[in-house]
């Protein structure tokens, strides 16, 4: 009997959750641009010269290794329905009975004009050594000039990432930066803008007050109900008409479904792939999503976050209705279990919550640098980060600084 064939778009936290699940039951083939998948959760560490860049990507085939799984580097064009083929801009057609998306997110903009053009984003490795290198590049400009410049960075959005990057920002201009120069460094100014009424609007409020103020401890400005209407060159210009000066923009004001969907003419609703309570998208039977591009709902009918464990769970979950299907079996609908949510706001500063449950402080860091150790892939990646840490932590130091950007 032939085992059937399955393909994956995206090779993901969820894509490869999925493709180990599946690798006894079926001929799976993991479809990633990329030949490595990036631990997103720590990207920002890179941005602000915490890692090398190397200790967040870990070779998918490295993650395949002990499976049957294949994997093929490309980005898919188009999908035949007819003959159940994915075409690959590596000249590849793919034949499936089944085919999973997980093709994550991209950048929203939210119709702001400028976002693209005068932010920078967040959502891969280039990105993020983009950042540390215009942050070091304007470091050294200052230096040069010796005339007391001043030097404005802006980081758009009051969720975990804006937080954690904002936070990491301000330590690495305290620590390093001022021990390179201090003068300069006192010059550099940090702010983050968030539209809402409190930073990290999913935690409790009693959190977010917390975060706020560890934030303005390490001198970042904090402005809330403080909605974007347009980045310019050097400047980002609030609703109520205020302009902030800014020679760096960062956006982490939100994601969306990647734009592979709509070039795979998948039925789309706000602005992810539409799919059914059994994580089949609508109309395709065959067709399964998962992650940031698929638009499962919660039980009080909300979108899921974008977030690792969303992904992982989901993984898992259309890997074993894929067998039910192979069985004969009836699907069942998919129900994620919130194991809670953490940020981190800096050096001993850290807010967990998990349903009622709260911490916050050192032990709340303890565990955010615990769980993320253990989902970082690889052992040289875990080792190189937990060095990197160490070194940080007890040096005030930060020896990835270097600009390396293209």
């Amino acid at each position: 009997m032939n085992r059937p064939k399955i393909v994956i778009l995206g090779g993901g936290f969820g894509g490869l959750a999925a493709a180990r699940a599946l690798s006894g039951a079926a001929d799976v083939t993991v479809v990633d641009r990329h030949n490595y998948q990036t631990f997103l959760p720590l990207l920002y560490q890179v941005s602000t010269a915490g890692l090398a860049a190397d200790h967040v990507a870990y070779p998918i085939r490295g993650a395949l290794r002990k499976t049957s799984v294949k994997f093929r580097m490309a980005s898919p064009i188009s999908i035949d329905h007819q003959t159940k083929e994915v075409k690959l801009d590596s000249s590849e057609n793919l034949k499936f009975d089944h085919l999973i998306v997980a093709l994550g997110s991209v950048t929203a903009d939210f119709g702001i004009a400028g976002v693209k053009e005068f932010s920078l984003g967040m959502k891969s490795v280039s990105e993020a050594l983009t950042i540390r290198a215009e942050i070091m590049r304007r470091f050294e400009d200052l230096c040069r000039l010796e005339d007391g410049s001043k030097f404005f960075v802006t980081v758009i959005g009051g969720g975990p990432t804006g937080v954690e990057m904002a936070g990491a920002i301000s330590e690495l201009i305290r620590g390093p930066l001022k021990l390179d120069q201090e003068t300069v460094a006192k010059n550099i100014q940090v702010t983050l803008v968030e539209a809402g009424p409190r930073l990290l609007p999913p935690f409790a409020p009693s959190l977010s007050a917390r975060t706020k103020k560890d934030l303005e401890k390490l001198d970042v400005q904090v402005l809330l109900n403080s909605a974007v209407k347009e980045l310019l060159d050097g400047k980002v210009i609030l609703k109520d008409g205020t302009e902030l000066p800014s020679q760096i923009t960062i956006w982490a004001a939100g994601v969306k479904g990647s734009d592979a969907m709509k070039q795979l003419n998948l039925p789309v609703e706000a602005n992810r792939v539409a799919v059914e309570a059994t994580m089949q998208v609508k109309n395709y039977p065959y067709l399964w999503a998962l992650g940031d591009i698929a638009g499962a709902k919660g039980q009080d009918g909300s979108p899921l976050p974008m977030v690792a464990p969303v992904a992982i769970q989901q993984g898992k979950f259309i890997a074993k209705q894929i067998k039910k299907v192979i069985e004969g079996k009836k699907l069942d609908n998919f129900k994620y279990l919130d194991k809670g949510s953490m940020a981190t706001i800096g050096r001993n500063k850290a807010v967990v919550q998990v349903r009622w449950f709260k911490l916050a402080g050192p032990l709340a860091w303890l565990v955010w640098l615990w769980l993320h150790l253990f989902y970082l892939l690889g052992g040289r990646n875990k080792i190189g980060t937990l060095a990197d840490w160490t070194w940080n932590y007890l040096t005030f130091d930060r020896g990835n600084r270097h600009i390396m950007d293209s």
